[in-house]
């Protein structure tokens, strides 16, 4: 393993946002394998990650290679787990590759929402480590690195050096659900929710108060909207089963409006209409 890169042959197994931003990321400095479910997802996850490509510079598409296969991650020094923020599914993708790597190797989830320890245990794979990136991972710049005592001892520098290596600023956070960012940021976005429910301003009053009076770049329910509002609910479905903190419970119109399938952008519609 490269001490200045962190890893040479990186793996990244699911297709979805993360999963491919990840991957065209990981093409700037090194071969990179990504591993999807079906034939189906494959195809979209190529195109999605040559598509990135063309827009990180350095990131170049004929590094990557997908596959549905596992075993294809054999040579891997670090595989990261990037597939649904569901705590089953994940330990059990988990297991597989953890099954499949070499007992040298590090293998990371790139979770949200969920404890490391807890994913870990489900898993029965002590050696995982958390790597949370942020979307879409070709422009956020940060990266929530969580290793727990049960890592290999040189796997944080391993993970600090490849953050780096990928241009992004790494910040050691403890294990709790939610990390840092989601822990904070959460609250304030159901509180944008719960203000439209108490008040019945519109979404994008709500929005245009927050970016002009606090300068903020995007409205909490348009970032919401982003983020997919079964998302939202997941993450906070997991901090509140952590904190029992009122403040970190979905409100009662997300649950709402998932029930009409109204889920933000990747549907169409959400606190706003994407035609």
């Amino acid at each position: 393993m490269s001490e200045r890169q962190g890893y040479e042959s990186p793996g990244i197994a699911g297709s979805g946002a993360i999963a491919t931003g990840l991957a065209a990321v990981s093409t700037t400095t090194a071969d990179t394998i990504l591993l999807a479910r079906s034939e189906a997802s494959a195809w979209r996850a190529e195109e999605r990650v040559v598509a990135a490509c063309t827009k990180i510079e350095g990131a170049e598409p004929s590094r990557l290679r997908v596959t549905t296969d596992p075993k294809d991650l054999a040579h891997c020094d670090i595989v990261v787990e990037a597939i649904v923020e569901e705590l089953d599914a994940k330990a059990e993708l988990i297991k597989t590759l953890d099954a499949h790597l070499g007992p040298d190797a590090d293998l990371a989830t790139t979770t949200s929402s969920l404890g490391i320890a807890d994913i870990a245990g489900k898993a029965g794979v002590p050696r995982l480590y958390g790597l949370h990136v942020f979307n879409p991972v070709p422009r956020m710049a940060l990266v929530e690195v969580c290793v727990p005592d049960t890592a290999a001892k040189e796997t944080r520098d391993r993970a600090m050096a490849w953050c780096a290596a990928l241009g992004k600023t790494a910040v050691e956070v403890p294990d709790q659900a939610g990390f840092v960012v989601n822990r904070l940021l959460f609250p304030y976005l159901f509180d944008a929710v719960r203000i439209v429910e108490r008040t019945g301003m519109e979404p994008g009053e709500v929005d245009t108060c927050m970016k002009l009076g606090a300068g903020h770049p995007m409205g909490p329910l348009a970032l919401l909207d982003f983020v997919g509002l079964d998302v939202a609910e997941a993450i906070g479905d997991a901090l509140f089963a952590d904190s029992s903190d009122p403040a970190h419970r979905p409100p009662g119109l997300i649950v709402e409006m998932i029930g009409e399938e109204k889920l933000g952008r990747k549907s169409g519609a959400g606190f706003y209409s994407y035609d």
